[in-house]
């Protein structure tokens, strides 16, 4: 070889491992570049789905089947079951097709591994895709499981994941103590900002938890990072989470879901369409575009939907169109919807549930009562305030 030619290798190779430290690598990409070291000697119990791959779609549990060294001894799925194609309310267990491993549903009749469960094991691991959402169940399974372990003197491992929504914007009201349910496992805001990963140190901190927790961290994610910005493919993480967009708008328009109202259940586009049979969609539209809210638009729509909330029943309303997501605030936009709505519509939407999701009785209150957005917003900005400060110690990325 000439020099030259020896020459233009190295370039070759410097360009090719600079290309790799850019990438974002999922935790599991980053626990299989080291050779699985993290897990050795590891008697495996995983909590994954189908969102559970490495950056080049192999999936987490066949990687830990074949990894040297480590014994997977059976995996637990959440809700949608271990395919993410279930939206039922109880998911049975079942068996992996390609490894033969028992899965073990934490979406049946119970939400947490227990004793027997965690026979023969040693180790957690927990690699799902969470979108950034309180109410999202994913995190709920897994603080519900690390629970489990610290009860158990079980290893907690978590296969990192970026934020899809970005790991920047934090907002919406912190869960009131007292109002912990599935789908509020912990005091944190409607949009929390952090990862899987992050979430699992804040948790352990705050529950006090006596439990050996380790996280594997994404290589190369930045927080300022959406989805589409890492070069990962995006996989539907639940049966109506279909795009970036829908996790976008999410913490805003899946606050009203619990009312009588439907958010694109069963439409092509859930969570970027809002009506009802009872609603006027042109006037709607109207009365929101004139509040010019920024990074959205709206247009009247009509749709049909095939299941959930008016299961086949033309419904009225506006469809949502994300114009500018550096200036969207989903949570500005769902109190705008809200607030509309008790104007228009006082006698007809029915706000008895909108608690569950919400999660926050002063922001309730001062909804009710007819106070600006502004006002709804400062109503929970001293908690948001201190969650924030909380956050702070638990961020692993910059």
């Amino acid at each position: 070889m000439t020099a030259r030619h020896f020459l233009f290798s190295l370039l070759v190779l410097a360009a090719t491992l600079l290309a790799q430290a850019d990438e974002v690598l999922p935790g599991i990409d980053v626990l299989e570049r080291d050779g699985f070291r993290q897990l050795a000697g590891a008697h495996v119990a995983l909590i994954t789905n189908h969102t559970g791959l490495s950056r080049d779609g192999r999936s987490t549990i066949r990687l830990l089947h074949e990894a040297p060294n480590v014994d997977l001894v059976r995996i637990f799925s959440p809700e949608h079951g271990i395919e993410g194609k279930l939206d039922i309310p109880l998911v049975d267990d079942g068996t992996d097709g390609e490894t033969g491993i028992p899965v073990i549903s934490l979406y049946g009749e119970t939400r947490r591994p227990t004793t027997a469960m965690l026979a023969g094991v040693d180790t957690i691991v927990f690699d799902i895709q969470d979108i950034g959402t309180r109410f999202y169940t994913y995190i709920s399974t897994m603080g519900g499981a690390m629970i489990a372990a610290a009860e158990h003197d079980v290893r907690f491992v978590v296969l990192d994941r970026p934020n899809p929504i970005n790991g920047i914007d934090v907002a919406g009201p912190v869960l009131d103590d007292g109002l912990q349910s599935f789908v509020g496992f912990h005091a944190i805001p409607i949009r929390h900002g952090m990862t899987v990963g992050e979430l699992a140190k804040l948790f352990e901190s705050e529950l006090a938890l006596d439990l050996d927790l380790r996280v594997v961290r994404v290589g190369g994610w930045r927080r300022d990072e959406y989805f589409d910005d890492t070069g990962l493919t995006w996989i539907n993480p639940s049966p109506n989470m279909r795009s970036l967009r829908a996790a976008l708008l999410y913490p805003g328009i899946g606050l009203l879901e619990t009312t009588n109202l439907s958010v694109g259940r069963g439409t092509d586009t859930p969570f970027e369409l809002l009506g009802a049979p009872w609603l006027d969609g042109e006037s709607l539209a109207a009365s929101l575009n004139a509040l010019r809210l920024e990074g959205v638009s709206f247009t009247a729509a009509q749709f049909t939907p095939d299941v959930s909330t008016f299961a086949n029943e033309r419904c009225e309303g506006v469809r949502i169109t994300i114009t500018d997501r550096a200036r969207l605030e989903p949570l500005t936009i769902g109190f705008s919807i809200a607030r509309q709505l008790l104007l228009d519509y006082p006698e007809v939407w029915q706000t008895e549930r909108y608690i569950r999701l919400l999660g926050n009785a002063a922001t309730l209150t001062a909804l009710l009562d007819g106070k600006s957005v502004d006002e709804i917003k400062a109503a929970y900005q001293h908690g948001l305030d201190e969650f924030i400060a909380r956050r702070a110690n638990f961020l692993l990325y910059d």
